[in-house]
């Protein structure tokens, strides 16, 4: 009794170091990359006038971002895995940040799709490299929680880039430089500054955490290896033979729906609040809420998820959710009603992110687990470069965003209508190993 209330005290002890080491820094530096990569949606409603965009030719370029990122994803995970977190991590966000600078001396269309498809092409494996990081770190238990923690710094990130970008657009002129030019020169900074920290405060495995006492060390690599190896007595697959599973296959589809109804959001959204009738100012403030509302949501979701141990319904219901409020905001129209569908979208969609990712790690390990995040996150991000083009195509053929929103709730309700049916007959885990059965 006494032995086990020890073990469990060096358990609470380690989870607490951790979470408070990494957590904080791995949060901030994806809610930088998700700053950069969306701050194009606020430099639109200026820039799109300035170069003579139409709704396409914005749509296209915002999304071409993912069609870098997707091309190097998988090789960029694979680098991280083996030569550790801490300076592939680095070298991504100094590279995304010089890319998303450069984004300001844009001339025209052409040079608008090469720089941001070099964009995603340099921050290419950062998110799938903090699922593999925190694979190492944390026990599966504690992932839902954990992921919770990495995805409010989008909802948080979408809320600050939406005030900060507004005020920042007010600066236009300052040194003859345009509003939009300053919202990409003074954003970029922060990632590289960033990435110098990382270089030298990020640990890349337990064993190297000189931070924590040794039988903290010792008890978090058994109980990691422990549950490993659990995986892996079903059978420790190839990289290839992963990239080829059912599962990941079924999970690569679920996602690329997700992400489709997610950018779709993401990149039209001030331009949707805007129609309202609102200033600049007032649509970077009233474009936070939903965001904002999305956070709760997704501290709920990760929450419940691990209570639970279950992760399917928990997804299929949050998916659910996020078509129901899209549609809702479809048939509000322009109208403070609709920011209530975007902010029960947010929630359904934020919430889903925290019952998606722990399921890859609790039937992969090791490169098999690099290679398959990787893979389905490079494909559920293609939905990065579908959401807006397509939105932004319906929007030039009607005039509206309306119908645009139906198909983003239609892609939200097939990610349910996929997890529901397809994970089901591929086995795609639903439930989280039991720790007793790691140890």
């Amino acid at each position: 009794m006494a032995a086990a209330e020890a073990m469990h005290a060096i358990e609470r002890r380690t989870i607490a170091k951790v979470s408070w080491r990494l957590l904080p820094l791995i949060a901030l530096a994806y809610c930088i990359a998700y700053i950069d990569r969306s701050n194009i949606s606020f430099a639109a409603l200026t820039m799109n006038k300035d170069l003579g965009f139409n709704a396409y030719i914005y749509g296209w370029g915002a999304g071409i971002f993912f069609f870098g990122y997707f091309l190097f994803e998988i090789p960029s995970n694979l680098i991280l895995e083996k030569v550790g977190a801490r300076i592939w991590i680095a070298r991504i966000m100094i590279t995304w940040g010089i890319f998303s600078g450069l984004t300001c001396l844009i001339t025209g269309t052409i040079s608008f799709l090469t720089i941001r498809f070099l964009l995603g092409a340099a921050e290419a494996g950062f998110f799938p490299g903090m699922i593999l990081y925190f694979t190492y770190w944390f026990p599966a238990e504690y992932r839902g929680r954990v992921i919770s923690t990495l995805f409010i710094a989008q909802p948080v990130a979408n809320a600050v880039a939406s005030i900060a970008s507004a005020a920042i657009l007010e600066m236009d002129g300052v040194l003859g430089v345009k509003g939009w030019q300053w919202i990409f020169i003074i954003e970029a900074v922060p990632a590289v500054l960033l990435g110098l920290v990382i270089l030298r405060a990020m640990t890349d495995r337990p064993a190297h955490a000189d931070w924590l006492a040794p039988e903290e060390r010792d008890w978090l690599q058994a109980r990691i290896d422990g549950e490993n190896s659990q995986v892996e007595s079903a059978g420790r697959m190839t990289l290839m033979r992963a990239l080829g599973d059912p599962r990941v296959v079924a999970l690569s589809l679920i996602y690329l729906m997700s992400v489709t109804a997610n950018y779709g959001i993401v990149f039209f959204m001030p331009q949707i609040v805007k129609g309202i009738g609102l200033t600049n100012m007032m649509t970077g403030i009233v474009s936070s809420v939903p965001y904002i509302i999305g956070t709760i949501g997704l501290v709920a979701w990760g929450w419940s998820s691990d209570r639970h141990r279950e992760r399917r319904w928990h997804l299929i219901v949050a998916s659910t959710l996020g078509a129901l409020g899209l549609a809702f905001a479809a048939w509000s129209g322009a109208s403070y009603w609709a920011l209530l569908g975007m902010s029960a979208a947010t929630v359904g969609i934020y919430g889903s992110r925290v019952a998606f990712w722990p399921m890859p790690s609790i039937f992969l390990t090791g490169t098999a687990a690099a290679g398959a995040i990787a893979m389905i996150n490079a494909t559920g991000n293609l939905g990065g470069y579908f959401g807006p083009f397509i939105v932004g195509w319906i929007r030039n053929s009607t005039k509206s965003f309306e119908a645009g929103l139906y198909f983003l709730a239609a892609c939200s309700l097939m990610a349910a209508i996929i997890t529901f049916f397809a994970s089901r007959a591929a086995g795609a885990p639903a439930a989280v190993p039991s720790p007793s059965a790691a140890e």
